[in-house]
């Protein structure tokens, strides 16, 4: 697939981050459509939620039988977002605002040439109030698999978003491109974003830009359909945060001792840069203390910090990653 991208286009695109998303690429996880790899102690750890939703809520079997992985899957149910500060329910809103009409036409795009499904999931599909249904359904799913876990997953999706931006503002598109997914590919001249493994399509942006969306449970995905922004979606950096403290259950070790335990945890969890409060969601240590342990780090040369925005990021000196390669 080729998206070829203008000099306006490379103005307007931006990041975001999309509760939402994750919502429902936490149920794609659940359904099998993508593979769970380092997610697989949080599945395990929601198995039974995910359960008693399925039970409850006729509208997860019918979003299931949406879901196309190598096809259109319907782009009503996730819109995309179009800025990092974005709740839940400003997303859901714009889910229940959808005209019955184009929801129609999306879910009969989503189950082309495959069987109809059958039972609850097939009459709720072609219910008149589908949307309203379904949007119940993802409601539910955010509120028992991921409002729970909302403000860590917050805090590594915002992580993301400051080191890429980062990134993309120190070394240009290319090197950006290719640190989000090893299948993108940007050339300059004459402006053109390559993606391996998907449709041979061409896409133009148009000057209205591209939206980078970071995202916990999701993989790489693309989102070139009118009327809905032109996105990316990738993996985001960090992800292992999602489990709480690093090294809750971690032995002592010759780092512990070197600068102490708490210093220590904090060390290695800036193997992503990171401010503050993201460290102390991630750590569930006051922003205090972890403001204190931040000081002391960067005293003796082993983090550093830069202004980006309103935000100061801290990051691991090369002396912090020696000392914390390999603990």
């Amino acid at each position: 697939m080729r998206i070829e991208v203008s000099p306006a286009d490379v103005a307007a695109s931006r990041f975001a981050i999309s509760p939402l998303g994750e919502t429902m690429a936490a149920l794609r996880l659940f359904a099998g459509v993508q593979t769970a790899g380092p997610l697989l102690p949080w599945v395990h750890r929601h198995r039974e939620r995910y359960a008693a939703l399925r039970r409850t809520q006729p509208g997860i079997a019918a979003i299931r039988a949406l879901y196309r992985p190598r096809g259109y899957s319907a782009d009503f149910v996730q819109p995309p977002p179009d800025g990092v500060g974005l709740t839940f329910a400003n997303q859901l809103a714009v889910v229940r605002r959808t005209p019955l009409d184009r929801a129609r036409d999306e879910i009969a795009r989503s189950l082309a040439g495959r069987p109809p499904p059958t039972g609850s999931a097939g009459r709720l599909l072609a219910a008149d109030d589908v949307v309203d249904r379904l949007a119940e359904a993802i409601d539910a799913a955010w509120r028992a698999l991921i409002a729970p876990d909302w403000p860590r997953l917050r805090a590594i999706l915002e992580r993301d978003v400051v080191y890429r931006a980062g990134r993309l503002t120190t070394y240009g598109w290319s090197s950006a491109l290719a640190d989000l997914d090893a299948r993108l590919r940007w050339d300059p001249d004459p402006g053109t974003i390559t993606v391996a493994g998907f449709a041979a399509e061409r896409h133009r942006l148009g000057g209205r830009g591209l939206l980078l969306v970071p995202t916990v449970f999701g993989a790489l995905s693309l989102h070139l359909d009118p009327p809905w922004p032109y996105a990316i979606g990738y993996r985001a950096r960090g992800v292992a945060g999602l489990f709480g403290r690093p090294d809750a259950d971690r032995a002592a070790d010759g780092l512990d001792r070197l600068i102490g335990p708490g210093r220590a945890a904090v060390l290695r969890a800036l193997a992503v840069p990171a401010t503050t409060s993201q460290l102390a969601v991630q750590l569930g240590a006051a922003v205090g203390t972890v403001g204190g342990q931040l000081a002391v780090l960067r005293d003796a040369g082993l983090v550093r910090r830069s202004r980006i925005g309103r935000e100061v990021r801290y990051e691991r000196s090369a002396l912090g990653d020696a000392l914390s390669a390999d603990s």
